[in-house]
């Protein structure tokens, strides 16, 4: 349906917006490793069939969570990372922003997504739920470098 206008329109604009995303994931890509150095460890969760879909959220806002290249910002710093000897790892998403960095108890209610806070039932810690979600990322980085060549959570409730 729609004009042959409202296509190229369409087409056009849609150009637009992936040569903006693509220059965006350039420029993150170059300032991680240039920041960060040679001989760097960066490591970035697996969103593979994550949804960010969420229905409270007004539809452009949606649409635009929906749209991010988070595989071609991975396939960007992979390449930029590699010329400076520095090596970029996935891993599992699983449980990273329900676990505990100081107990390791995994608890979905533990998270409040509307206040963007964590707070562990079993031991009081009390952070951002962005910043629990990287410290875990760190420390499966961590186990990466330790041998483990999978780092992941599974799901206990006692440490």
């Amino acid at each position: 349906k729609g004009t042959k206008s409202a296509k190229r329109r369409l087409k056009k604009l849609s150009g637009r917006e992936n040569r903006w995303i693509s220059d965006v994931n350039h420029c993150l890509s170059k300032t991680l490793v240039q920041k960060y150095g040679a001989n760097t460890l960066f490591v970035l969760e697996n969103l593979n069939g994550v949804s960010f879909e969420r229905t409270d959220l007004p539809k452009a806002l949606r649409n635009q969570n929906k749209s991010w290249a988070f595989y071609q910002l991975e396939q960007f710093l992979t390449y930029k990372a590699h010329l400076h000897n520095s090596e970029v790892v996935e891993v599992s998403a699983k449980y990273t922003s329900q676990r505990c960095p100081k107990c390791g108890v995994i608890k979905k209610d533990n998270r409040n997504h509307e206040k963007h806070e964590y707070h562990c039932d079993n031991c009081g810690y009390r952070s951002n739920d962005d910043r629990i979600g990287a410290m875990n990322i760190q420390l499966l980085g961590t186990q990466y470098i330790s041998g483990q060549e999978q780092p992941k959570f599974e799901l206990t409730t006692n440490a």
